[in-house]
């Protein structure tokens, strides 16, 4: 058998020229959801504008930059690479195409790690912070999970209390930030296997500490230093992988600080927003501040009822949501794209918001309905809007000050008659699936070897795999079509799916977070180990369960690294003989960057459906589509159409499973160990 069944398969170039990508680039009605249409409608009507109108005012975008072969590094330039041969090939200082494109990726890894590891060290120093006894709004809500993460990460933790654990965890977490030594990050060799820990150290990729990686690939691009493209890219790599290890201490922490998630059903759009509560949005993507204003909402319920409403009504959107649904079952509003058009309902009160993805458009959509719009940290403010700085010596009482603030947001807004307008669509979802609560599930099967549940359904051919979905929103694709139709595609071929993120949100805004998305759209064998999951779980589960398992926040793709990692270590292999592949349908951020280059680095065949500024060297093409996969195992399929994604996706899950199956079943013919090879 070639390597894949159709050989056409095993083109990472995009099925669709750039020019032929982008359909209706005029047209601001670029969606599948129905409730973002009817807001659009309205929007449009009333001119106000969103970035659904700003995406179609910049078409057509900059060539140059679209390929990366833009180059801004210093203001000698900008310089831009015109043709193959002659002056214009290069930069003002000698920079070739490919020298341009692998410094502009690199320094996005870096912002991507910059992004998620920030957020890690916010975290850390509340943890440190609640052990010192100055942060006294906060509690170590999961012991198990704060004695399972320092036991992972080589602490002794008999006799210990939970605050002298919680300590020692944050210092630990604190070293793998700053560490002067060149020994490795502690969080990130505590939860990946021993093969790709002799990888990364024998490709000098293995990151020492965050901030020095994310300092070096600053240096490194500086002009005048490193012009080498495989140079270049490894030394990402090396970020990107400090980038996994800020993820994991964000996760392990959140679930130390707010309780490790557990199924939990709730519902998503925007109908879930009610006109006769006070609602509140969180927006972002750090729970420490968005959680304390939904444990303070519950206590001050009634001062809500008093202003005449019928409760305080809290809605999220991207992570800061995903974070609070996985914990709290707090609904999901809209996702990324489509935060201006909540507050174009002209129901909300508040919108809160902490850090990335906030869009800066959000401020003027708020003055059309009167919104407060209130930032929390010091490092992400919007010019107009409220300010309430977090500090966690004294998280509750600015919950409390935003949340009275949304009161009286809403007695105005009932005095003034306000016009609003909720879309009526809503769907209900399953969320909550931490690895822990995965790992539950199977064990009701499997009690002495969870894992092999998944594992052993994918050498018995039940299922074809696993894939993990991430990622973002792009209006280079039409929002949440990329999303939804891969998920529909995997679903049909029987594909086992995790994901986080905003991805998520767009399923579960359109009913595939679901049981009735089972019946609807998953395949005899996907159905099969579903609903076999369901019934040895089913008296403790409160529905059926979904289609798709939303693991939670971006930072919670680590949870989908230790799913891969567990089904590795139980099959006796490294991470690219397992058959798991990722996809991102709309990345966009400097974060879906990191994230991508980690997954692939992992040995994770890694899809991404909208272009990231490659196309200008055809050399560092062929670094993160062929060599990535000679040297880790994965590698990146950049395509847009997402018929052609899933069927890229699928080829390769079917490869990797064929050629599983082929080598255990030599092992066990000949007696001989099991093949290594990728």
């Amino acid at each position: 058998m070639p390597r894949f069944r159709d050989t056409s398969l095993q083109n990472s170039k995009p099925s669709v020229d750039r020019k032929n990508r982008i359909k209706e680039p005029k047209n601001i009605m670029r969606t599948v959801d129905p409730a973002a249409l009817e807001i659009l409608e309205y929007t449009k009507e009333n001119n106000i504008i969103t970035a659904f109108d700003r995406w179609s005012a910049q078409q057509p975008q900059c060539a140059f930059g679209y390929q990366g072969i833009c180059c801004r590094i210093c203001f000698a330039g900008p310089c831009r690479i015109k043709g193959v041969e002659g002056p214009g090939s290069m930069g003002i200082c000698g920079a070739r195409d490919y020298t341009i494109v692998a410094r502009n990726a690199i320094r996005m890894m870096a912002g991507g790690c910059s992004a998620h590891s920030d957020h890690g060290r916010e975290l850390v120093e509340v943890l440190y912070h609640l052990a010192e006894g100055h942060a006294p709004d906060y509690e170590v809500r999961d012991p198990d999970k704060l004695r399972r993460v320092a036991k992972k990460i080589g602490l002794e933790i008999e006799g210990k209390s939970d605050l002298d654990l919680a300590k020692e965890v944050a210092e630990v977490a604190f070293e793998d930030y700053g560490r002067h030594t060149s020994e490795g990050c502690k969080f990130l060799k505590a939860n990946i296997c021993e093969k790709r820990i002799k990888k990364y150290e024998e490709t000098d990729t293995m990151p020492r500490a965050i901030d020095r990686e994310v300092v070096e690939v600053m240096h490194r691009t500086h002009v005048g230093v490193d012009a080498d493209p495989v140079n270049l890219i490894f030394g990402g790599i090396k970020c990107s992988l400090a980038d996994v290890t800020g993820e994991h201490i964000s996760t392990d922490i959140s679930d130390i600080l707010f309780g490790t998630p557990k199924p939990v059903m709730s519902e998503a759009n925007l109908g879930v927003i009610d006109p006769d509560k006070v609602n509140i949005i969180v927006h972002g993507h750090n729970p420490v501040l968005s959680q304390m204003v939904v444990d303070t909402a519950r206590e001050l319920e009634e001062e809500a009822k008093a202003a005449g409403a019928k409760g305080i009504g809290i809605s999220g959107i991207c992570c800061t949501g995903n974070e609070v649904l996985m914990r709290n079952g707090v609904p999901i509003a809209t996702s990324y794209m489509a935060q201006e058009l909540a507050i174009a309902t002209g129901a909300i009160d508040v919108m809160v918001v902490d850090v990335q993805c906030i869009m800066p458009g959000l401020r003027n959509v708020c003055e059309c309905f009167n919104t407060k719009l209130v930032t929390t940290m010091s490092i992400s403010k919007i010019p107009g809007s409220y300010h309430f700085s977090f500090e966690d010596s004294k998280a509750k009482k600015s919950a409390e000050a935003i949340i009275r603030l949304a009161i009286e947001a809403y007695k105005d807004r009932k005095n003034t008659g306000r016009p609003v307008r909720i879309p009526q669509f809503k769907n209900k979802l399953m969320a909550g699936f931490s690895l822990e609560a995965l790992l539950d599930l199977f064990a009701a099967i499997n009690p002495d070897n969870p894992i092999k549940v998944l594992t052993d359904a994918i050498i018995n051919g039940e299922i074809a795999g696993v894939c993990a979905l991430a990622g973002c929103n792009n209006l280079e694709a039409v929002y949440e079509k990329n999303h939804t139709e891969i998920v529909k595609e995997l679903a049909k071929n029987n594909v086992f799916m995790v994901g986080t993120g905003c991805v998520m949100q767009a399923a579960a805004k359109h009913g595939l977070l679901n049981y009735e998305a089972v019946e609807k759209y998953a395949g005899p064998g996907l159905k099969r180990f579903i609903d076999r999951l369901y019934e040895a779980n089913k008296d403790k589960l409160s529905d059926k369960l979904p289609l798709a398992f939303h693991m939670g926040s971006c930072v919670d793709n680590s949870r989908i690294l230790d799913l891969w990692t567990e089904m590795a270590n139980a099959l006796n292999v490294d991470v690219p003989k397992v058959p798991f592949v990722a996809t991102a349908p709309e990345g966009m951020s400097e974060k879906a960057v990191a994230i991508g280059t980690w997954v692939v680095a992992s040995g994770i065949p890694c899809h991404v459906g909208a272009m990231p500024p490659l196309e200008g060297s055809n050399l560092v093409w062929s670094v993160v589509t062929c060599i990535a996969h000679d040297v880790f195992g994965g590698y990146f399929i950049l395509e847009t159409d997402p018929q052609e994604a899933a069927k890229k996706l699928l080829a390769a899950l079917e490869y990797r499973a064929w050629k599983l199956k082929v080598h255990m079943k030599a092992a066990e013919e000949y007696g001989t160990e099991l093949c290594q090879a990728f």
